[in-house]
């Protein structure tokens, strides 16, 4: 089930400009990307962009992975040569692929609202990934 971010967590994650994305597959061998997202205090969403990529959108490792096993885990960190002002928002969810829809389109605003690089790329055409929050651990100066 859902669990909600604290408001000092949502402060914190509407600042920041990225995160990192961890997905694992059948095996649970890991893999850890950075990436950009948008929250809209209940999920996070995350396009596969037009930034230059190794593979075709479909075969990408992190949707691969989602479709093999949807538990991801989100960090979200600052960090500042004086430790008094670390932080991080640590989100374990559970994610899964939107093509098209509601959500999608809502999506797709918030991410070129946030990302003016996103108003010029076809992000509402590419598949996007949903997090659905069941766990997070908010740390530090937040």
């Amino acid at each position: 089930h859902q669990v909600p971010l604290t408001k000092k967590e949502q402060v914190f994650v509407r600042c920041a400009r990225t995160a990192h994305l961890a997905t694992a597959d059948k095996s649970g061998q890991p893999h850890v990307i950075p990436i950009c997202f948008a929250f809209d205090g209940k999920r996070f969403f995350s396009p596969i962009d037009e930034k230059p990529k190794r593979t075709a959108p479909a075969k990408l490792k992190r949707l691969r992975n989602i479709g093999e096993n949807p538990h991801v885990a989100l960090v979200i960190d600052h960090y500042e040569e004086d430790w008094r002002k670390l932080a991080y928002v640590l989100v374990f969810g559970k994610a899964r692929i939107l093509q098209s829809g509601v959500k999608h389109r809502s999506a797709v605003k918030l991410l070129r609202r946030k990302y003016r690089q996103y108003r010029r790329m076809a992000i509402d055409a590419r598949p996007m990934i949903v997090i659905t929050p069941t766990r997070v651990v908010g740390w530090g100066a937040l």
